[in-house]
Formats: structure tokens, sequence, C-alpha cells
């Protein structure tokens, strides 16, 4: 917004100094409405000449003003207001001109009658003059309309853009963007507006990505309970009909358990902002981290590595270890043996790594693996009770941090090694 104030403060300047200034300079042409009244100072000055001789000073000048039919009058000098400069100037050649409602005219006075003057009254300037004036005036407000066409142009154009894309978006196109030019002055609006549209978008997706895959995997335990709830009613064993309850209970757990994660995810994006930046010391963090997963590793027999260094950083306490855990819980359910977690800091970024020595993930999937609800086909030993949501909850609790996740393969272990990286400056990193 502060290009939009600057263009506008030197519009304005543009307009109401330099505009004014270059008018101001051109007009000085009506300067030379003194250069035509030249004879009439010379014809002043010898009617002050005749004048100064005659004794009857005030006849004389009536019988001037009649035999050179000219606008001439005998006055006192006590009925001018003027400076004392300017009485003096009475005197000189040529008279004093001045300028009032009516027109031009010339005072002359002379040593002989110091106390009274002469006035003659002066041509008014022609029409040709007048339309000069008119001219000037018509110029400067024009070239101040111009001006600021010119510099509500774009903006204008910007905002027409600004609607139009709002409304291609609100009809349903979720892909419409404003493209970006240097030459606006609401930047900060047209970025501010796409990236609230893909927000949006993204909300949009994944809520209907959300809709489909939870439809989806909830048929299973549906039918798995229609089917034991018939079999129960017609099995007349009392054993065997308790069997199936309790597989009954099993599949409602497993659906309570699906559709509360799902929820979860679906509520994620309100949570975001309640993320509160605070220092964490990475080698506390990570055994505290441990000791919370330590019962899923002692039940998977592995054995998870820590290498930290002496680092501190500004996170989320809470959200972060949610992530961390989320891959640590990951790497537990493809991991052979080992599981490492370790963190290095560069002059910008902190970066954390968790690897594991099972069969990784397809080079293809790479790019894949931290959208929601999504599943390698490949690998059998994936708990059942996966829903796909846990590296898609952990990428977007990193985008909160406004740091990045990716994976790759890790070369210590030879299963799949997953890198957070962590900028050491982020905007609400308390100061």
């Amino acid at each position: 917004m502060k290009k939009l104030y600057i263009s506008l403060l030197l519009s304005a300047f543009i307009s109401l100094f330099a505009l004014g200034w270059l008018i101001d300079t051109f007009s000085q042409i009506e300067v030379s409405h003194i250069d035509e009244f030249i004879v009439e100072k010379k014809l002043l000055d010898g009617f002050a000449e005749q004048v100064a001789l005659s004794p009857d000073k005030q006849a004389a000048t009536v019988l001037l003003a009649q035999h050179f039919s000219q606008n001439l009058t005998y006055n006192q000098n006590r009925d001018l207001a003027l400076h004392q400069s300017l009485l003096d100037e009475l005197t000189i050649p040529g008279g004093l001109m001045l300028e009032d409602e009516i027109g031009f005219y010339l005072l002359k006075s002379h040593p002989k009658f110091v106390d009274s003057h002469l006035e003659l009254r002066l041509t008014k300037p022609d029409a040709k003059t007048r339309r000069l004036d008119l001219l000037l005036t018509l110029s400067f407000y024009l070239g101040v309309c111009l001006l600021m066409w010119l510099w509500l142009s774009p903006l204008t154009k910007r905002l027409s853009l600004l609607y139009k894309t709002s409304q291609q978006f609100a009809s349903g196109d979720l892909s419409a963007r404003i493209k970006l030019s240097k030459f606006t002055y609401i930047t900060d609006v047209e970025v501010a507006f796409n990236r609230m549209a893909a927000q949006i978008q993204k909300l949009m997706e994944e809520n209907k990505l959300l809709a489909s895959s939870l439809s989806h995997d909830i048929r299973t335990p549906v039918a798995c309970l229609r089917f034991g709830l018939d079999a129960a009613l017609d099995c007349p064993d009392i054993n065997k009909k308790n069997e199936y309850l309790q597989r009954m209970e099993a599949d409602l757990d497993h659906m309570e358990c699906m559709l509360k994660t799902y929820l979860e995810f679906a509520s994620l994006e309100k949570k975001s902002y309640q993320i509160n930046f605070h220092p964490i010391d990475l080698n506390e963090y990570f055994i505290k981290l441990k000791q919370q997963i330590s019962p899923q590793l002692q039940n998977k027999h592995i054995q998870l590595t820590l290498d930290c260094e002496a680092i501190t950083i500004q996170a989320d306490l809470h959200w972060l270890g949610r992530a961390i855990v989320n891959l640590l819980s990951n790497g537990c359910d493809f991991a052979q043996s080992q599981l490492r977690l370790s963190a290095k800091q560069t002059d910008r970024f902190t970066f954390i790594y968790i690897e594991d020595d099972g069969p990784g993930i397809a080079k293809d999937n790479w790019q894949h693996v931290f959208e929601p609800f999504f599943k390698e086909q490949n690998h059998r030993n994936r708990s059942d009770k996966s829903y796909g949501l846990g590296l898609a909850i952990a990428a977007k609790v990193i985008d909160w941090h406004f740091g990045s996740i990716s994976v790759d393969q890790s070369d210590l272990l030879q299963g799949a090694r997953f890198t957070i990286a962590l900028p050491l400056k982020c905007p609400r990193t308390p100061v």
C-alpha cells in the first residue's frame, strides 16, 4: 500500500505544483501588455510637461483629454493608498502602472506638482488576451484531470481485474487467480487474494477428498457390522453369538477411531491459528518424544537412535511433537529393527531427519506421500488401522511453522528418510 500512497502524493505534487509552474511560466507572455503601453507612457510624460506649464492644471488636463481623446484626469496624491516607495515612482519616466477591476492605468507626477498626479486609463486587454487567460485556466484543470486519469487508470484496471477474478471464483472456478504485475498499486491486496483463493481451493479439495474417502472406507466396517449382526441373530450358540458381538464391538471401535481421525484432520485448519512459538532444546525434546513412543517401539522390537547437536529452535511444542511422532509411528510400521531421529543446524535452517531401515518409498510416490489418504499399495506390512492421514497431518504442521518436509532414501539405513526444514527466522517467532 505504500506504493499507492507515494504515487498519489507524487501525482498531486505534479498536478498542483509542476503543472501550475509550467502554465505560469507560459502565461508570462501577458507581461507584453506592459510593452504594448509604451506609446501611452510617452504620451503621459508629454501630458505631465504640458500640465506643469499651465497655471490651471485641472483645466489643462481636461483640455488635453478632450484634444487627444484620452481618459485623463488630474487627482491629489492623498487619494492614493500607496506606500511611499511607490509614490516615489510617480515621477520616473513612464510613470507607475497599476491594475484594478476595471483594467490597467498609469499614474504620473511632476516636480512642479508633486502633491498631485495625472491618471491615464488604458484600454482594457482585448478579447484575445481574455481568451488566452481562459485557455490557460482550462489547460491547468485539463492537465490536472489528465494526470489524475493517468494515475487512476492502472488502479481501476487492477480493481476491475480483481472484481472479475472474484466473480469467476465465486462462480465455481476455484483455479481463478490474479496475474501479478509490477504496474500495480495494490500488490499486497492481489497477493492476499491469491493466497486466500489457494487456501479455499485447497480446503474444498480436501473436503471433497475427505467425504469420498470416508464414504469408501466406512463401507467395510459397516458391512462387517451388518454381517456380524445377522450372524449373531441367526446363531443359537451363546458362545458363538458372544464371539460375533465381540467382533461387532471391534468394528464399532474401528469406525469410531476412523471418524475421530477424519474429523480431527478436517478441523486442523482452525487449529493453525493456535500455534504458539517457544524456544525448544532439541536434545531434551527428542528424549521426551522417544519416551512418548516407547510403547510402540517395544511392541515392535524397534530401536530408536537419537543424534542431535546442541540446538535450540522456535516452534510450537505440541504440534511439532505431533508431526515428529506421526513420522516416527510411520517408521515403526515399516522399519525392520531400527529408527533414527537426528538434527543439524545451518545459517538459515534447522533440519530434522527421521530414518528407518524398512523397504522405503518408491521414488514416483515421493511427491504424493503427504497427500491426504494416500497409501502405497505395495506395502503389505502396513497397519490396517492406518487411514493415510499421518503424513498429511505432519505436512500441515510443518507448513504452519513456515517450513517444508520431503522424503527420499536414507543413505545410512537404506529405508525411507523424512527431512523437516524449519527456518531460523519466521514471521511468528517472538522478538
